[in-house]
């Protein structure tokens, strides 16, 4: 029984690797962000709506890390989905090498958007750099 795949040279691994590195570009660039704020801000200019510009800032990059990781885990489960065989990991096969990569993808990116939203939720308890 010979069962459609796509073929070996499209097999990537980069797509394992990529949503944790999502999610660290995300956890570097708003910790900086907000340090190099926080660093550089005068000390008697804090009004109110001072430290919006980096909450605005770290909620667009947690919009975009999180569409990214989207993506992502999306490739990842078309990959796992990839067939009709019900038991795709038993085996040492093409079809199953490629579901078991899709699997991982796809776990990893949940992994990684949860941590994504993890790294930007303390800037919803955070006013201010005090």
């Amino acid at each position: 029984m010979h069962e459609a795949h796509p073929s070996e040279r499209r097999e990537r691994l980069w797509l394992v690797a990529l949503s944790p590195t999502i999610w660290a570009a995300h956890f570097l660039l708003s910790y900086i962000t907000a340090a190099v704020w926080c660093a550089k801000a005068p000390r008697g200019s804090f009004a109110p709506g001072s430290f919006a510009t980096v909450q605005i800032a770290i909620v667009i990059y947690t919009v975009v890390a999180l569409a990214a990781i989207g993506w992502t885990g999306w490739r990842g489960y078309r990959r796992h989905a990839f067939g009709t065989s019900t038991s795709r990991h038993d085996f040492d096969s093409h079809a199953g090498r490629h579901a078991f990569l899709g699997f991982a993808v796809a776990t990893l990116s949940m992994l990684s958007a949860l941590a994504t939203i993890y790294v930007a939720l303390p800037i919803v308890f955070i006013g201010s750099c005090r």
